[in-house]
């Protein structure tokens, strides 16, 4: 048994794919509703951890908490002390471009952000890293998705520290004419430990509302239950790693 401040688990207990959520409820809901036999394997500060069977593979289910600091914690620690391989972020995402609805799955090839957490890495005050998926999880991703006739939107997201913005201060127009896809909070630092552990990273989110239709917008619970599409195109996804 491995006591970290926020993982009390042993490292059999993870499956070498997780999938990560950012809510404890929808880590919670995936694991009842598509993983057999699925075990409670860490709740420290109620962060659930659940690993069970998809496909007769096993795959842990656990929540990351909001923002870029809380899916750093987590993913540090499942990559460098509990040996996970693959962590595919499951989460919401608000739309940029015009031609994305609410329930459209995207995967981000690449996360910009306006966090300074990459500063962290040391790499250089006028240096610039460029957080990117791994290419064999996006393809795999790409191949279930096809398989389920869901059409994936693979570009770029925003990795952003702030959900509120102050008046006069937010920059959304500037990141659409970039042609990023939507807005997120924790994609750049789940792909910056993966680069710094050399272990594989994706995030699929799936559209929840449009920064530019406000009345597009879905519930908390839908949020929570009604992401499926996502959830199986991330569970496939962690079938097809297991045959590598």
């Amino acid at each position: 048994m491995i006591s970290t401040p926020h993982i009390k688990a042993a490292k059999e207990d993870f499956a070498k794919t997780v999938l990560m959520p950012g809510d404890p409820l929808r880590a919670k809901f995936i694991a009842e509703t598509f993983l057999t036999d699925p075990v409670l394997v860490n709740n420290v500060r109620g962060v659930q951890g659940h690993t069970g069977l998809w496909k007769g593979v096993p795959v842990t289910v656990m929540a990351s908490g909001m923002g870029i600091p809380s899916i750093g914690i987590y993913t540090w620690e499942l990559f460098n002390v509990f040996d996970v391989d693959n962590i595919i972020r499951i989460g919401s995402a608000g739309a940029l471009q015009d031609d994305l609805k609410l329930r459209d799955v995207v995967a981000g090839q690449a996360a910009c952000t306006n966090s300074n957490y990459v500063k962290s890495f040391g790499l250089g005050e006028t240096a610039t890293f460029a957080p990117i998926a791994d290419f064999t999880l996006l393809m795999k991703a790409v191949e279930a998705a096809e398989e389920r006739g869901v059409k994936l939107h693979v570009g770029n997201l925003l990795s952003s520290d702030t959900f509120y913005a102050a008046e006069g201060t937010g920059k959304n127009d500037q990141w659409k004419r970039m042609g990023v896809l939507a807005t997120e909070m924790e994609a750049a630092a789940l792909y910056a430990n993966a680069a710094y552990a050399h272990k594989r990273a994706l995030c699929l989110c799936t559209i929840s509302d449009h920064i530019y239709r406000p009345e597009d917008n879905l519930s908390a619970e839908d949020r929570q239950n009604s992401f499926t599409q996502m959830m199986e195109i991330a569970l496939d996804t962690a079938v097809k790693m297991a045959s590598l």
